[in-house]
This record gives C-alpha cells, sequence and structure tokens, in this order.
C-alpha cells in the first residue's frame, strides 16, 4: 500500500480515534505548545467513556481542561512540570508529580518504568514523501512512537516545519484527526522590570564572544538581551528555543559561528513562544530541533567551549542548595533540564553555571535567600554543583568555596534588609551542626 492509501485509510473522526483508549490507559500528548488542542477537548467532552485514564504531561502551557474537578477519576494528570492550569490539580491531590530531569524522562520510557499506551501528538500535513514534521516539539516523540500502542495525530496546517530529527512517516502513525486550529502561545514578557535590568546585566558581564548559551523564557532572559548586543558569534544550545532571542539572530550576534558541534545552528528540544516565534522556525535551516537525549546529555553538552546555562530559582539557601520547583513541599513547576545543562557547563571548556533569582518577594516582604529550607524543600540543584549565583545586588561565586564562604558571598548579594538576620542565622546554624556533632558523635565511627 502506497503512503497516500495509507493515510487515507487512517483518516477519521476524533470520536473514532479517540475510541481506541481504554480504561487505565497511560497517554502521553506531545509536549508543551504541540499538546493537541482539538484531540484533548474531545476527550473531555467524551470523559464520561473513561475511567482512570493517566495523562502523562511534560511542561503544561495550554488549558489543561483535564484537570479540571469534574474529571476526576475519569482522568489522573501525572506531571514532570506543573503549570498555570494543571498546578492546583496536583497540589489537591487530584495528580501526581514525577520528579525526574528533563533527560530523564525518555529513559524511563524507554526502559519501562513508565508507560506509554496511546500517543496523542500534534503533527503537519504529510509532505510529497508521506511524511509528517513533528513541529514545536521533538524532545521525547520518537520514543512515544516506538512505545504506544497507539499513535493518534491531530494534523493541524498551523503547526510550522521545523528542522532536525523532525520528520515521521505516515506509517508509523496509526490514525489521523485532520484539525486546523492555533497552537498553544506563549506571550513574550517584557524585561522593562528594573530588578530584571540589574539581574541581567550581571549575567551578561560572565557571557564572552563566543559563548554558547542555553537559557529560558521569563523576564530575566528577557531582560539579558539588550546587554548582548555587542557581543560576537554567540550559539544557542538550550532545551526550549522562544522569541527573546530572535532580534540577536537577525542581527548577527546569534550566529552559531563559534560552536565545536551544530556550528551555524540553534540547536533546541521543543519550542514555545508567540505565532511570530512560529512563523520564524517554519522552514529556517538555522533551526535544528532534537531529541532531548541529544540536547539535555551532559556528554553533548560538554563538547561545547563556553557554555553558560541560565537558570532560575524560587530560593538558594546559604550552603547554595537551590529550590526550582517548589514551595515548601507543595509542587508549583517541575526541575526540566536545569541540573542537565548545570553539569554540561561545569564540564563544558570555559563553561559556567548561573542561578539567577531576585533577592525577594512578596514586594520585599520575604527573602528568596534564606538561612536554611524549609522542612519538607525538595532541592533542585545540588550545593555540589552550584558556581555563581545572581541577584540584583551581584553575583556569588560559589565555585569551590567553603561552607562559610559561601554563606558571606549569598549574604552580600542579599536584600540589605534581610542581611543581619541571614548572618544571624548562619550564625545559630552553625552553632546547632557542632551541638548536633557532639549528639551523634564522632561521625568517623560511621565509615
Amino acid at each position: 500500500m502506497d503512503w497516500e492509501s495509507y493515510y487515507n485509510s487512517r483518516l477519521v473522526t476524533a470520536e473514532e480515534a479517540l475510541s481506541h483508549i481504554h480504561d487505565g490507559d497511560m497517554v502521553v500528548p506531545s509536549h508543551s505548545s504541540a499538546e493537541p488542542k482539538y484531540l484533548f477537548y474531545k476527550l473531555v467532552e467524551l470523559k464520561d467513556n473513561y475511567h482512570n485514564v493517566g495523562i502523562l504531561q511534560g511542561l503544561n502551557i495550554g488549558d489543561a481542561p483535564y484537570a479540571a474537578e469534574d474529571c476526576y477519576g475519569h482522568f489522573i494528570i501525572y506531571s514532570f512540570f506543573p503549570g498555570a492550569k494543571n498546578r492546583k490539580c496536583l497540589q489537591e491531590g487530584r495528580g501526581e508529580l514525577i520528579p525526574i530531569h528533563f533527560y530523564g524522562q525518555p529513559v524511563a520510557m524507554k526502559d519501562g518504568h513508565l508507560p506509554i499506551d496511546v500517543g496523542l501528538i500534534q503533527v503537519t500535513p504529510p509532505d510529497e514523501n508521506g511524511e509528517v514534521y513533528m513541529g514545536t516539539s521533538c524532545d521525547q516523540m520518537r520514543v512515544i512512537l516506538d512505545k504506544a500502542r497507539v499513535v493518534i495525530a491531530q494534523v493541524n496546517d498551523h503547526m510550522p516545519h521545523v528542522y532536525g530529527e523532525t520528520k515521521i512517516p505516515v506509517t508509523d502513525i496509526d490514525y489521523f484527526v485532520r484539525y486546523d486550529e492555533d497552537i498553544y502561545e506563549l506571550p513574550f514578557i517584557r524585561s522593562d522590570n528594573p530588578i530584571a535590568e540589574k539581574i541581567g546585566y550581571y549575567i551578561s558581564t560572565l557571557i564572552e564572544d563566543g559563548s554558547v548559551l542555553q537559557m529560558g523564557q521569563g523576564s530575566i532572559p528577557n531582560a539579558i538581551l539588550p546587554f548582548l548586543e555587542e557581543k560576537k558569534d554567540l550559539g544557542i544550545h538550550t532545551e526550549v528555543f522562544s522569541d527573546n532571542l530572535i532580534p540577536l539572530v537577525k542581527k548577527g550576534v546569534v550566529n552559531g559561528a563559534a560552536k565545536n558541534i551544530d556550528r551555524g545552528l540553534i540547536v533546541a528540544t521543543f519550542i514555545q513562544g508567540t505565532k511570530d516565534l512560529y512563523k520564524f522556525v517554519d522552514y529556517n535551516p538555522m533551526i535544528k530541533l532534537m531529541p532531548v537525549e541529544y540536547t539535555n546529555k551532559v556528554a553533548t553538552i560538554s563538547q561545547l567551549d563556553k557554555v553558560v546555562s541560565i537558570n532560575s530559582a524560587l530560593q538558594v539557601d546559604l550552603m547554595g542548595q537551590v529550590v526550582a520547583d517548589a514551595i515548601g513541599p507543595k509542587p508549583f513547576s517541575g526541575v526540566g533540564g536545569q541540573l542537565d545543562f548545570v553539569r554540561g557547563a561545569e564540564e563544558s571548556k570555559g563553561g559556567k553555571s548561573i542561578i539567577a533569582l531576585p533577592s525577594t518577594a512578596k514586594d520585599d516582604t520575604i527573602s528568596r535567600i534564606v538561612a536554611m529550607l524549609a522542612p519538607g524543600t525538595p532541592v533542585t540543584t545540588t550545593r555540589n554543583d552550584v558556581h555563581y549565583v545572581i541577584t540584583e545586588y551581584g553575583i556569588a561565586d560559589l565555585f569551590g568555596k567553603s561552607l562559610n564562604q559561601r554563606a558571606k558571598a549569598l549574604i552580600e548579594i542579599a536584600h540589605p534588609k534581610f542581611r543581619a538576620q541571614l548572618e544571624e542565622d548562619w550564625i545559630n546554624y552553625q552553632r546547632e551542626y557542632v551541638k548536633m556533632q557532639h549528639v551523634y558523635g564522632d561521625l568517623n565511627l560511621l565509615y
């Protein structure tokens, strides 16, 4: 059977395609902006037909209608990285967080630790060779195609054609549902916040000509950009590509000319942003989407010189422990690829890893730099991995520093109104540490 006959024979209604989902199945969608909106809204319409169907998600930027209270029991949310629309579901116990690095997600899927019964993906219409493009989500798409019992694809003219390891023969997909609609967008966050601008400036002082950047989205990454316009030959190797870098690409600042591998190319594993971004990446030969096993693999990152990884945090304690995915024990987001790139940058020749955060929260009433983390708070990036921490008050270089040296450096970049209290808290912590040594005796006896 030729590909056109195969494709036409598998072109069905959403209802028919979704009838192949069974109670207890685990459904895995395309990631982030590529999540098939129409298919999931149709699935929710049909919710009374389903019981205990798992939905395994990466970063959620969509509407997440299946996370509504009246869907509980029909659908169970399993999330690597909660977003605004499914966070409440997890916090209220109607879903579960799976803490795992981005790089580890497809590994766990391949090895059977994470089941994949149904792939619910979104693709472009087929080309003359009978292949569709994955669009804005490459990350773990190939694993979904290989492991799922059934793969259902929404075929959408609005999905951009992005180069890389992104083509799928139509014969690898079981059912097609034709429905055109705008894919999910993420609005561009303006960088007119003076705190973000100060942090952006400090970060820019650590970026040399020829550096290879990993950065995400948000006010701080966007605030860096004006300070990079005089840099030369910057490269991009990241997990997410978004609008913020387009002006630097158009000005020739980002050209990848100094990259050791993938020279001249912007490498990412998924794309999310505005319609302008999706137009920019459509058939753009400079953009290369690769599986997350490639982009986030430390061995890949370390082949590049001068990697600068830029990641955010909710809190940092005085030992240098970074919290990026929870507020106390309550899940807020996910770990993503933060540690993948922190460690990749550490192994890169001339590499630097940066954790950036405002010094306070809630109108300067809460310090984000704390003496100790609250009980139950998970650590995203360990104190052993952290190099630079940056707030609007400066740069703390923790690499190779003792605990007391780290505490001193971090107090110096905390908000001034909290510095005295942090010093006092650190002294008290040290006293408690000495007391514990007396209580537990000589710890050397344990080894």
